[in-house]
């Protein structure tokens, strides 16, 4: 397997939009810039941004340990997935492989590319990958296979042998989506990206940075797939206000640690209230900013707490969740405030 080989024709022969901060980059006071008919009067936003976003990718190669060469940014993991599939996939001949219940934008986004989705369910109550039958499964037109761990809904990690197995004999591209990661005991997969060519891994500013408002994703490939997913997409889809918010945000290393402390320290007190509540019957162990627990009815206690100003996600309808809430972890006061709320429940 090479990689050169899974891209779609179409995509290797493309040439790219050239724009005009392609064909000159650079920004000083000295300069004249009338190559991109923007508005000539300054306001802090009437230039392009950079389309490389070479100084946001400098301050996250240096805070991941990888090179900017290996990172691509997108406005919001989705839109880095979309290119993804739109890189390796033909529509309506090649498959990705999604292992439900997971994000649900994985199959959203295959059909919206013509993309047939083959769907590996994780095991029963421990949710984990069953890798023979995703490896059995898996045809000469299985191009991508998303693997979402910590996985969202259920909360838990990948067992890091089963990934690696994955890695080595699926003869796809394995796209790892660590958007929880900060919230896991395990460790990133970044560190072993040199040894997985077929390894993409995306990663997001939403979760533990607390930027979900500005739409940042991060995509960690090889520079091979990097290169090809800049020639894909939109020229300047990271706006100014988004990258200077990014690394402002970046900056403040010991401010989001010690947020990501108090909210694993929350989600150990939400979990142990949740076992003094009479309709709560199982709690998922957690990686993630989240809970999932089965109730008695999903349907009914989600209600009950819409009613009482308390908004949570009902899962019930996903595979192998039935009966299923996901919580997250919110402040300790919020947390409280739920936790009152459910034992009030308890008598209705």
């Amino acid at each position: 397997m090479t990689i050169e080989n899974l891209i779609r024709p179409t995509i290797k022969a493309l040439k790219p939009y050239s724009s005009a901060r392609d064909e000159f980059q650079g920004m000083t006071s000295n300069m004249v810039f009338l190559d991109a008919n923007e508005n000539p009067f300054e306001n802090g936003v009437n230039r392009y941004p950079d389309p490389h976003q070479t100084n946001l990718k400098d301050v996250l190669s240096k805070i991941k340990k990888v090179s900017s060469q290996n990172i691509l940014l997108g406005n919001g993991s989705d839109e880095i997935l979309d290119l993804i599939i739109r890189m390796f996939c033909e529509p309506h001949i090649d498959n990705a492989i999604i292992l439900p219940p997971t994000y649900g934008m994985y199959e959203v986004l295959a059909n919206l590319n013509a993309v047939e989705t083959i769907k590996i369910p994780l095991t029963k109550e421990t949710y984990q990958t069953q890798v023979n039958s995703i490896l059995k499964a898996a045809n000469t037109n299985s191009k991508l296979l998303f693997l979402c761990s910590p996985n969202n809904p259920t909360g838990n990690s990948f067992s890091t042998t089963d990934v690696e197995q994955l890695l080595n004999e699926f003869k796809g591209i394995v796209v790892l989506d660590e958007a929880y990661i900060d919230f896991s005991k395990q460790k990133s997969w970044l560190q072993r990206l040199d040894e997985f060519p077929n390894l993409i891994i995306t990663q997001t500013l939403s979760k533990a940075y607390g930027m979900a408002g500005i739409r940042l994703g991060v995509c960690y490939a090889s520079k091979k797939i990097i290169s090809v997913l800049n020639t894909i997409k939109p020229p300047y889809n990271i706006n100014e206000l988004t990258q200077n918010k990014a690394i402002e945000k970046l900056h403040q290393e010991n401010l989001v640690k010690n947020q990501i402390a108090k909210i694993l320290i929350e989600r150990d007190l939400v979990m142990n209230q949740l076992k003094t509540i009479n309709f709560v019957s199982k709690i998922y162990p957690s990686d993630a900013n989240f809970i999932l627990i089965k109730v008695d009815d999903a349907n009914k206690r989600y209600q009950q707490l819409i009613n009482k100003n308390i908004v949570i996600r009902n899962r019930t309808t996903q595979l192998n969740c039935e009966n299923c809430l996901r919580i997250t972890i919110g402040t300790h006061e919020e947390n409280i405030q739920l936790i009152k709320t459910l034992k009030e429940l308890q008598t209705l």
